[in-house]
């Protein structure tokens, strides 16, 4: 992920927990940036110090979590423009049996006679 990192000034890393350990990860980043409804030059990512920092404060997070074995966790991120300094925030969300979400509410048809409801 070094590379997306260096090429994004802001965005979201994001690491799927799953059995207690990290499966899927991946950096959801923003690569345009605008002024005043006018595209421009994007800035410049992070720094090769910079990610390793990075890297640093994510496998401390990671050590953080506590009493859950699935979920996410989403490092949100930002490049200080004009400033050699970054700034990153920490989101945990567990979530068990996220794969039958979708299956788990069905609502119960009405029972139907005819053109009457019974």
């Amino acid at each position: 992920m070094e590379d997306e990192l260096t090429n994004a000034v802001g965005g979201t890393v994001t690491i799927q927990i799953r059995n207690n350990t990290v499966g899927k990860f991946g950096v959801r980043h923003n690569p345009i940036e605008t002024r005043n409804g006018a595209i421009g030059e994007a800035g410049k990512g992070m720094s090769a110090e910079q990610v390793l920092s990075f890297r640093r404060m994510a496998v401390e997070a990671l050590r953080l979590k506590r009493s859950w074995t699935h979920g996410e966790i989403l490092y949100d991120f930002a490049v200080r423009s004009g400033k050699d300094g970054w700034s990153a925030s920490v989101l945990y969300e567990s979530n068990y049996n996220s794969a039958a979400w979708p299956y788990r509410y069905q609502p119960k048809q009405p029972a139907v006679k005819g053109n009457q409801f019974a």
